[in-house]
């Protein structure tokens, strides 16, 4: 069975929208981190708004991140774009989110990779369908956003935690069952 694995940066105050302050943070060790979680991956699961976010800006870009994310199968939950609306190697998920993504879990292959948090993770946390998460922790302080697991109750286990010279600190949790 395959994992369903969720990464996400997250600021010290919790804010997880529009993640550019992120970016001076994002150095050669998070970066070999980060083809590593997306190396165990062979696909991606997206909400539309991070879809559209990702597929405005990846397809642009060249190296091993990109080309990783490029190419990977995304899967895309909307409810506005229709099937065979999405590009950039994604399929829309047609049905009902929680028994898609449940199916795709039970196929054959590599871990699927969750970008972004939003909607979409209510329903998963919701149905028990995330195994894992990774939270990149970035040292700023973002005052005002979207917040992590807004209007969401949960409780997780830390497994693991790891520290980049650039002040990112990666959490790894699982839900507390």
């Amino acid at each position: 069975m395959r994992k369903l694995v969720e990464w996400t940066f997250v600021s010290l105050d919790g804010v997880v929208d529009s993640q550019e302050w992120a970016r001076p943070y994002l150095d050669a060790e998070h970066h070999r981190f980060a083809r590593a979680l997306l190396d165990e991956a062979d696909s991606l699961l997206l909400g539309r708004k991070t879809y559209e976010g990702l597929a405005d800006f990846w397809p642009r870009q060249s190296g091993e991140i990109a080309d990783r994310i490029n190419s990977r199968p995304k899967y895309v939950a909307s409810r506005t774009l229709a099937p065979g609306e999405a590009e950039w190697n994604a399929t829309v998920l047609d049905g009902e989110v929680a028994e898609v993504v449940a199916r795709l879990k039970t196929e054959s292959g590599g871990n699927i990779l969750k970008f972004g948090t939003g909607e979409l993770d209510r329903t998963l946390l919701e149905h028990g369908l995330v195994d894992e998460f990774y939270f990149s922790k970035v040292p700023v302080a973002v005052g005002r956003g979207e917040r992590l697991f807004e209007g969401v109750e949960a409780t997780l286990e830390l497994l693991e935690t790891t520290a980049f010279a650039s002040g990112i600190v990666v959490l790894k949790y699982a839900p507390k069952t």
